[in-house]
């Protein structure tokens, strides 16, 4: 450690880190030496090994990837990508205080909801609005608010499970309410609804199906029926749309999803949605409704519990703002902007990247072709998006052992790459690859590791 090398990585890394690494990297030398193996002992390379674990125990484990999957709102990889105002917003909100819960104007203790309040009315058209941390927590507030140790209805068809298990039957149950399920499966119809109403009935909920389609023989009824239902038995009524979006997405070639503002207007007490899925925020829940309804939401002991921090809350407030302009929000809003994109330009982008993919893979075969991208976390789930990628296959077809150790090749570089194993290709979906330079860089790093194993 008094040698230059170690002196470096102390004065980067700090003196007890060092000493620790050193002596790991030495005891394997010596477990190398004893099995009768060649080993380097040099100072040198006992620094070099050492630099080696403490920039591996150093680096994140959220380190940014290449998501080359073909699904832009990729759960396990994040979602949705934040824009530039939102970041500039969350770096300002992190580096001195702020005015999260004081008023300015009067010097008193303030809401910290007042920061976006206004902006959810403009944008959805609700009367009022309040935001927890996810949208699962957001249903969890709506049924413990009107629900609890009563009875919530909903329809066979809506009580669905998505990612991580979450169950609508069991939020139900954590949230201290009584599932009442009316209908079928495939076809629920008003007069269900009505039967299912009675003296413990405190909510009636309409869930979106998010990551299934039930096709075929269906009925169910829609928001603005049901809230006549609703009303006329008394009973308090939640859309909770999933994903949400707040505008139409047909402008940008997608199909039409019902917005937030739609829901609104067909009279729901209360809708619930997410904020960092087709939005292309943070991720947040929120629930927007009725002044009396949000009102009783915010006096819930459990929505504090739920609550943003200021980083969220400030990334949030300048992602709404976006929605202002409408007009250029597939310019502003990455979410949108990956999937607008023209698969011809996708195509174009992936002949460009053939050379330097091919030169980094000389055992394998790569190829330019189209596929399908998906927009993912529930959104519009049976859509798919012309798109276009790198088909990667083994050129002594050495099938899907090759192709795995090749993924995991690829998500052990200093930059993750991940892509999907497909009938007998990966296949790096360029639809989210927008830093050329740095793709290209990283396969060269690709390069020098396969190259490096004998």
């Amino acid at each position: 450690m008094r040698h230059a090398d170690g002196a470096a990585l102390v004065e980067r890394f700090g003196r007890a880190e060092v000493a620790e690494a050193v002596r790991a990297a030495v005891g394997d030398l010596r477990t190398s030496l004893r099995a009768g193996a060649e080993a380097d002992v040099s100072r040198e390379a006992v620094s070099a090994e050492a630099g080696r674990r403490l920039a591996a125990r150093g680096r994140s484990a959220l380190r940014p990837l290449f998501n080359l999957t073909g699904t832009v709102l990729h759960t396990n990889l994040g979602r949705a990508i934040l824009p530039e105002a939102a970041i500039g917003a969350a770096v300002d909100a992190m580096a001195s205080p702020v005015a999260l819960e004081y008023d300015l104007d009067t010097g008193r203790r303030g809401e910290r909801d007042d920061h976006v309040r206004a902006l959810l009315r403009e944008v959805t058209g609700a009367e009022d609005g309040t935001v927890v941390n996810n949208n699962a927590a957001a249903v969890l507030l709506v049924i413990n608010t009107f629900a609890c140790n009563r009875e919530a209805v909903v329809s066979r068809g809506e009580l669905v499970e998505i990612g991580g298990s979450f169950r609508i039957p069991e939020l139900m149950t954590q949230a201290g309410a009584t599932l009442r399920e009316v209908g079928t499966t495939n076809r629920t119809h008003p007069r269900d609804y009505v039967d299912g109403f009675g003296p413990d009935t405190g909510l009636v909920m309409k869930v979106h199906t998010s990551n299934y389609r039930i096709e075929g023989y269906t009925a169910e009824v829609g928001a603005p029926e049901l809230t006549g239902l609703a009303r006329a038995a008394g009973v308090t009524f939640c859309n909770d749309l999933g994903s949400g979006t707040l505008v139409d997405l047909s402008r940008w070639g997608l199909r039409h999803e019902p917005t937030v503002r739609e829901a609104v207007a067909d009279g729901a007490d209360l809708v619930t949605f997410s904020g960092d899925k087709l939005l292309g925020g943070p991720q947040v829940g929120f629930v927007v409704g009725t002044s009396a309804a949000i009102a009783r939401v915010n006096r819930n002991p459990m929505k504090r519990a739920l609550r943003v921090d200021k980083l969220r809350l400030a990334a949030l407030e300048a992602t709404l703002k976006l929605y202002r302009d409408p007009d250029r929000l597939d310019a502003t809003l990455p979410t949108l902007r990956l999937l607008a994109r023209p698969a011809a330009d996708i195509a174009a982008l992936a002949e460009r990247m053939l050379g330097p993919a091919a030169a980094a893979l000389p055992g394998y075969a790569v190829s330019v072709g189209a596929c399908r991208s998906q927009i993912g976390s529930g959104a519009l789930p049976v859509d798919t998006i012309a798109s276009a990628g790198l088909f990667i296959r083994p050129a002594d077809r050495g099938g899907d052992d090759a192709l795995g150790r090749l993924a995991a090749a690829l998500r052990a570089l200093p930059r993750p790459v991940v892509g999907r194993v497909s009938e007998g290709a990966l296949v790096l979906d360029l639809r989210c690859l927008e830093d050329e330079p740095g793709f290209i860089a990283t396969l060269q790093d690709l390069s020098r590791t396969l190259h490096a194993v004998p």
